[in-house]
């Protein structure tokens, strides 16, 4: 998809109402403060006539697209938009033999996390001289998705907040009264508190309060060339919009995080808020992979059996489907939150894979490794003592002998936490390292 604008937009009244609203220049924009406020140097950059290439983070509908539409009408350079996930190496090509014609092109390229790194690259030497500035926007991480030459080469990565009911009411105002752009040639009657609860309803999202009350108008009845909003209607609608973004955006991964992070903090109703929002999005396959991990990573030894309540609950879960699944889910959530907690076998593996990154891998000692076949002991394999032949008190079979590779000898990997259940394994753990060396443990 390429849009390509060499001026202002002239508007047709059947686009959607959330398209014709966009801001046309920086002072246009609403909210966003922090980044194109007055008094930021991004707005005096661009009001002195130099648009840095940017990349632009945030949810979707919080206003990426809006801003640089609002940039290049303020900059009123040659302005191309590509949206990464249908454009292609032709749909680049043209905009360097624009940038060639023209000196100077403004590219805004949306989903650029959706480029591959060749395609990224394409443009490296473009922006990097300047003929192209590029504005990237995307929902997720840049840090993560996009290409590191491509985040040094941008002056500035720029994450957008979520707007404010205030800013959305202002951003509803200013729709009902612009007769050029916005329905300001309708006779709409519509209280400001009815206003208000969209402005509350829609998650911060400029383009969904926008869409909403298109929608809203569109239902409502019509009285003597009047178009009158009803409370129950906007009620009625309200309660079937999704509030929370899809189920591949940064915010599901926050909630997913959120929900994780409430658990490990065995705080309770907070795990219990989140849950119930990440299961109104509806993905519950990420809800139950992400509480076995918790299980095991977050509970672990202090409560062992829990891993095997969260399984259970799981696999409950997916075969009952919502709205059910929120019953078995909720109470291990519950579970999880109130139980013992000790991440030391997470750590534990960790630093054993830490330890096989920086060092040299260790042989495994000759009394260790096979020795099944015919001619195993010609090449030294053997000397394994078996522990269930050396019982040593109460604890069962065990024997002194060396089981990790000679350069790593009495490395220790796992540090016990002496929570719930693990209190007993801690101790048994620094019996063992006890018998150590002793002819005969007790």
């Amino acid at each position: 998809m390429k849009e390509q604008m060499y001026g202002g937009l002239i508007y047709m009244h059947n686009e959607p109402l959330a398209f014709r609203m966009r801001p046309e220049t920086i002072d246009e924009v609403i909210g966003q403060d922090h980044v194109i406020g007055e008094t930021t140097p991004l707005y005096r950059m661009i009001k002195n006539g130099h648009v840095p290439s940017l990349l632009l983070y945030g949810e979707p509908g919080i206003g990426k697209t809006s801003l640089a539409y609002a940039i290049a009408g303020t900059s009123k350079l040659p302005f191309i938009a590509l949206n990464a996930t249908v454009a292609g190496k032709k749909d680049v090509e043209d905009v360097v033999k624009e940038a060639r014609m023209t000196g100077k092109v403004l590219l805004f390229l949306d989903e650029i996390h959706r480029f591959n790194k060749l395609q990224q690259d394409t443009l490296l030497p473009h922006v990097e001289s300047g003929s192209i500035i590029l504005i990237g926007a995307t929902t997720e991480n840049p840090f993560h998705d996009v290409n590191p030459a491509i985040r040094s080469r941008c002056g500035e990565i720029v994450q957008l907040k979520r707007l404010q009911p205030e800013d959305l009411l202002n951003l509803l105002k200013r729709t009902l009264e612009d007769k050029k752009k916005g329905l300001g040639q309708e006779d709409i009657v519509i209280t400001t508190e009815q206003l208000q609860k969209i402005a509350e309803g829609v998650n911060g999202d400029a383009r969904k309060a926008l869409t909403f009350l298109e929608s809203l108008l569109a239902a409502s009845d019509e009285e003597n060339g009047q178009i009158i909003v009803e409370d129950d209607l906007l009620q009625q609608l309200l309660t079937r919009i999704s509030l929370l973004g899809d189920k591949k955006g940064s915010h599901h991964y926050n909630l997913l995080s959120a929900l994780q992070k409430s658990v490990r903090g065995s705080d309770v109703n907070a795990a219990l808020y989140y849950l119930a929002q990440l299961l109104e999005i509806g993905d519950l396959t990420a809800v139950t992979r992400r509480l076995l991990v918790m299980s095991y990573e977050d509970i672990g030894l202090a409560a062992p059996d829990v891993g095997a309540h969260v399984v259970a609950a799981t696999d409950a879960a997916l075969r009952l489907g919502m709205p059910e699944a929120r019953i078995p889910l909720s109470v291990v959530t519950v579970e999880m939150c109130l139980a013992s907690k000790s991440n030391s076998a997470y750590r534990a593996i960790d630093q054993a894979t830490k330890v096989l990154h920086e060092q040299p891998t260790g042989e495994i000692p000759m009394h260790l490794r096979d020795t099944h076949y015919g001619g195993a002991a010609q090449l030294g394999h053997g000397g394994y003592v078996y522990p269930h032949d050396t019982p040593v008190g109460s604890f069962g079979g065990w024997t002194d002998q060396q089981y990790l590779p000679d350069s790593l000898a009495g490395t220790e990997f796992y540090s016990p936490v002496e929570a719930g259940d693990e209190t007993r394994m801690a101790a048994i753990y620094k019996r063992l390292l006890s018998f150590k060396g002793k002819k005969n443990p007790r």
